[in-house]
Order: structure tokens, then C-alpha cells, then sequence
């Protein structure tokens, strides 16, 4: 399955919607769709609805992201998480990090 990311929104608000596998092979797509929406609004938020697969540079990704927006005074949130992506992101820690109106500011 391919992988696609498309932004939508305005200067306060960005949202990601992510669909396919975020793997190794589409890392540095990932990463550069994430990192330009958190340059483009303070909050991001990434849909994950359409993700039927994340691996660790997946959520490397959405980690990196993360950090970028706080550094920026911004956050990002990943929301509709489901099936054996919500697992992983559970499992990290990364779903209960950066669920909205959730998480930490470490």
C-alpha cells in the first residue's frame, strides 16, 4: 500500500492526514510533512485514521515532530489511532504523549 500526506488548516491550526504504512520507506515523506505543518501553526494535529501500519522510524517521526513543536511553543496531538497502530503507540508511550489534551511538556 503507498503512503500519503496531506495538511489542512490555517495559522493556528495544521492537521496531518496520514494514510498507508509509515515505515522506513517513506520516513523522510513523513518527517517532512509533520515538520512543515508544526512551521506552519502552533498546533498540529496528525490523523491517523488511514494508517494501517507504523513502524519505529514512524514514530520517530511523529516523536521528532513533537519535540520541533515544543521547541517552537507549539504542540502536535495524534488522533484516531486504531488497531495495531493504536497498539504500538500504546505500547511506546507515544499515544498517552501526545494525545490531545493529554501528554507531557518534557
Amino acid at each position: 500500500m503507498g503512503f500519503e500526506a496531506r495538511t489542512s488548516g490555517d495559522a493556528a491550526r495544521t492537521v496531518v492526514t496520514l494514510d498507508g504504512e509509515c515505515d522506513l520507506a517513506v520516513r523522510e515523506e513523513l518527517t517532512a510533512a509533520l515538520l512543515g505543518a508544526v512551521a506552519s501553526a502552533p498546533v498540529v494535529v496528525v490523523d491517523l485514521a488511514g494508517v494501517t501500519f507504523i513502524d519505529s522510524t514512524g514514530v520517530h517521526s511523529l516523536v521528532t515532530a513533537h519535540h520541533a513543536a515544543l521547541a517552537a511553543g507549539g504542540r502536535l496531538h495524534v488522533r484516531n489511532a486504531a488497531g495495531p497502530v493504536a497498539t504500538v503507540l500504546d505500547l511506546t508511550g507515544v499515544g498517552q504523549l501526545l494525545a490531545e489534551g493529554g501528554g507531557s511538556d518534557a
